[in-house]
């Protein structure tokens, strides 16, 4: 038996899938077989807001599942939808990376010790927001492109830094060109963030009952589940700039507890809302609506459509 496992094409992707694949041969004692997929995020460089930005780098696999040209499909679970696809189900969710932001800068500088008009790229808006609010004088810019493009700026001077999330550079193994891990204080990662999700078809109930035996982590998922939660009670049909960290932790009982933070930003970063909430870790969905219930009560809806908003 094969199984077929789609993928994007990038470094990134084949290199995700790639550790998923060796984890599925080891514990499953299956063949796999990487099935490379185009994406429109792949194809169109345009800004990721204005191609709708979530889930353009997730349909053409679900396509795949759907019609039966793969089994399962690796994806990075801050790029998958917070609503469900039909015929699809959220099989494993493996052990996560560091969540972090990081920065690569020229000669070694950390984001304190960026001089004023320093040009600092990123391609999202949630890091650009929040760049802006930490008052630093940084000219952020966008930028789109595979990790090695994206390093490329700097390198060319092009930009001064440019911040990505550490766990691409730690399944690529360039973590040695990071110059400072950002704490979630000032940056809070995407909800999802260093997480990977393993999909397939939700009537391959013995395919998605191994996956979830040998492949899934219970506090990597209740992370996410907590934090994804939060992204969609403060979407309601919009988008903006959202961060959300969840982290798991022995209450005083010995038990397990969610500690969730969460950020909405104007897009200008001229105001922020930043709130948390804690609980048991079976709760992990309650927990993150209801601290994005909280804020959408405490004025998040108006921040959200604030008129620095982006509308796509």
């Amino acid at each position: 038996m094969t199984l077929r496992l789609g993928t994007r094409a990038s470094l990134l992707a084949t290199t995700q899938a790639g550790h998923v694949a060796d984890d599925i041969r080891a514990r499953m004692g299956v063949e796999v077989e990487l099935v490379e997929i185009t994406t429109e995020g792949d194809v169109n460089r345009g800004p990721l807001a204005q191609l709708g930005g979530t889930g353009v780098f997730v349909s053409a696999l679900r396509d795949a599942l759907l019609d039966g040209r793969v089994d399962l499909a690796v994806h990075s679970l801050k790029d998958i939808p917070t609503e469900p696809a039909d015929g699809i189900v959220l099989a494993a969710v493996p052990p996560r990376q560091d969540p972090r932001d990081v920065l690569v800068a020229r000669d070694g500088l950390t984001l304190g010790e960026l001089p004023t008009g320093s040009v600092v790229a990123t391609g999202s808006l949630r890091r650009a927001a929040q760049l802006r609010a930490l008052g630093l004088g940084l000219e952020v810019v966008g930028l789109r492109g595979n990790i090695d493009t994206r390093l490329g700026k700097v390198t060319s001077g092009e930009a001064d830094a440019v911040v990505l999330a550490r766990a691409g550079l730690a399944r690529t193994d360039k973590l040695g060109l990071v110059t400072e891990t950002l704490d979630p204080i000032q940056m809070l990662p995407a909800p999802g963030q260093g997480a990977l999700a393993v999909e397939c078809r939700s009537d391959d109930e013995e395919l998605t009952e191994a996956l979830q035996s040998h492949l899934d982590d219970a506090i990597t998922r209740a992370a996410v589940t907590a934090e994804r939660a939060v992204l969609r009670t403060l979407e309601a049909g919009c988008s903006a700039p959202v961060g959300a960290l969840a982290e798991v932790a022995e209450d005083a009982d010995g038990g397990l507890e969610i500690w969730l933070r969460a950020v909405v930003l104007a897009e200008d970063g001229s105001v922020d809302m930043r709130r948390s909430a804690t609980g048991p870790i079976a709760d992990a969905a309650e927990i993150g609506t209801r601290l994005g219930t909280g804020m959408l009560h405490e004025g998040a809806a108006e921040l959200i459509d604030s008129p620095g908003k982006r509308q796509h």
